[in-house]
């Protein structure tokens, strides 16, 4: 009972207000707490750890899978400069399988011919190498005297206070040495069976990115989001067609040229095989740096072991050595462009890592890999700075 006059109390209903349990970070000395770490931070820091391992699997893979990645790499790049060919045949109405066939029989009968004529007396040279050899050091013995003679002071002093028959003692003591080269000689046929395996698994592939025509190019703008996308990739993928396609014919024009050149001086100078050394010194010109350093050793060594005096023996290696200077500094940047501009220390660098990873087929390929990737460099523009890292 309420005395009269009063208003009852409102009741209220007991609620029970829970709160989520939260860990509260400590709070600094100052009373400030620290930074809370954002899922952007967070992403920052893993960023360069994630591209360090993928740069690193992605080389490791492709060491690795040499076997089968090679093969693949090769028959695209040739697909690349081939494919003007193939586009004008079927500008003849040739159907893109027979002009693959076509395109595919001339290269192989045209490299066919060349190593028939060229292979014999190059297998001829090398089964007479350790006869050249001790030939070419007794050469350089005769044009520098004061070397020979060193030698004979060495082997004196060697031989000093021995007396000859102690000395017909120690020469009865050495051992026979027999070698047996049965790791070597299977290590040849291993390294043959697999090199002539790659070569047919590229001329297949090589032949069905031919017959295929546009097929994996249409394939790739019907993957690809937007209208943006169809299009930028279109004009990615022929550019980087007619990039590598120029590039290559161009330089094998101009290294054919310059073995043709080679080739005739030697043979005016009275060298032995000389298309064999020009069309050397052609393929060699094709890796920048370590090739054309290759042929003036090459070709000094064969000019010392033709003709007896110094002057003469290096005139073969000058010869080449003029001309090359000719090509790579004039020839080569007025035929090629600004185009194909790259920065040396780059080409330098990619040399080695794809002669490291590949081997001699890595470092054919390292200027064609790396014009490809100035493409796409240049036509994406979050990869501009790339770009202007390759260019020169």
């Amino acid at each position: 009972m309420h005395p009269p006059g009063s208003r009852p109390a409102a009741t209220e209903p007991f609620v029970l207000v829970t709160e989520p349990l939260m860990l509260r970070p400590k709070e600094a000395p100052g009373g400030e707490r620290p930074p809370v770490p954002t899922s952007a931070g967070v992403a920052a820091r893993i960023a360069p750890v994630q591209i360090s391992l993928i740069v690193l699997g992605t080389m490791a893979f492709l060491y690795f899978a040499r076997p089968l990645v090679l093969p693949i790499f090769t028959a695209c790049f040739a697909g690349m400069a081939l494919k003007p060919l193939i586009r004008w045949l079927s500008g003849c109405h040739v159907p893109p399988a027979l002009s693959a066939a076509i395109v595919l029989g001339l290269l192989v009968a045209a490299s066919g011919i060349g190593f028939f004529q060229l292979g014999r007396p190059a297998l001829t040279w090398l089964n007479e190498a350790p006869h050249h050899m001790t030939e070419l050091r007794q050469r350089v013995q005769k044009i520098f005297p004061r070397l020979a003679r060193f030698n004979q002071a060495a082997a004196a002093v060697n031989d000093l206070g021995a007396t000859e028959e102690e000395k017909k003692v120690e020469q009865a003591k050495m051992p026979t040495v027999e070698v047996k080269d049965r790791r070597g000689t299977g290590s040849l046929l291993n390294w043959t069976g697999t090199f002539l395996t790659g070569v047919g698994e590229t001329l297949v592939l090589l032949y069905l990115l031919l017959a295929s025509g546009d097929l994996f190019l249409q394939k790739l703008v019907h993957v690809m989001p937007t209208l943006h996308d169809k299009k930028r990739a279109v004009e990615i993928s022929h550019e980087i067609q007619q990039n590598i396609s120029n590039y290559l014919f161009s330089v094998s024009l101009i290294n054919l040229g310059l073995g043709m050149i080679v080739a005739g001086g030697l043979y005016l100078m009275g060298i032995p095989n000389a298309a064999m050394w020009g069309m050397l010194v052609a393929v060699l010109n094709f890796v920048p740096y370590f090739g054309p350093v290759a042929g003036v050793l090459v070709l000094g060594t064969v000019g010392l072991l033709t003709f007896d005096t110094l002057g003469k023996g290096l005139l073969p290696a000058a010869w080449y050595l003029l001309f090359h200077l000719l090509e790579a500094n004039l020839i080569t940047p007025v035929l090629l462009g600004r185009r194909f501009t790259l920065n040396p220390a780059v080409i330098f660098v990619s040399l080695i890592f794809w002669m490291w990873l590949w081997g001699v087929a890595g470092a054919l390929l390292s200027v064609p890999i790396l014009v490809s990737i100035k493409v796409v460099c240049d036509r994406v523009p979050s990869m501009s700075s790339v770009s202007e890292l390759l260019s020169r």
